[in-house]
């Protein structure tokens, strides 16, 4: 009987860490990569056990209509319409989950907040997905340098 609880504890023991294992397994993509439409590049780097992604640089920094730095101004939240885009959160927290790193991203183009996963689709490509909904959609990024 002994022995026959001591399996069954093992067996408990490794079914409990598999999951854990196998979340733990989401490639680092750790680094700066520009969107594919080439408008922006994001710094992705770790934080608080998960990763975040800060836009450092814009291909038109400069908003044309205004003549000052590209703000916020989709932001459903008045307060925060006027917080310049380089700096800006797209997302913080994402957590790994099967090989990939899945929570929110804000969409600067529609001031919208989607659920998202992001993952490393090879050494110079991170996919970028996102849901409302039924509907989803994604792009790839490009590295930025090593």
């Amino acid at each position: 009987m002994a022995c026959r609880s001591a399996l069954i504890a093992a067996v408990l023991a490794v079914l409990l860490a598999a999951p854990t294992a196998r979340a733990q397994n989401a490639a680092d993509p750790s680094g700066v990569w520009q969107t594919q439409a080439g408008d922006a590049r994001v710094k992705v780097s770790k934080c608080g056990g998960g990763i975040c992604g800060v836009i450092v640089s814009l291909r038109e920094p400069i908003d044309p209509a205004t003549g000052k730095p590209q703000v916020d101004n989709k932001n459903p939240n008045p307060s925060l319409t006027t917080r310049p885009i380089i700096g800006l959160p797209l997302f913080s927290g994402m957590r790994p989950a099967g090989g990939k790193w899945t929570g929110q991203i804000y969409n600067a183009d529609d001031g919208g907040t989607y659920a998202s996963s992001i993952s490393l689709a090879g050494p110079d490509t991170l996919r970028v997905e996102g849901c409302v909904g039924a509907l989803c959609g994604g792009e790839s990024w490009t590295r930025v340098g090593r």
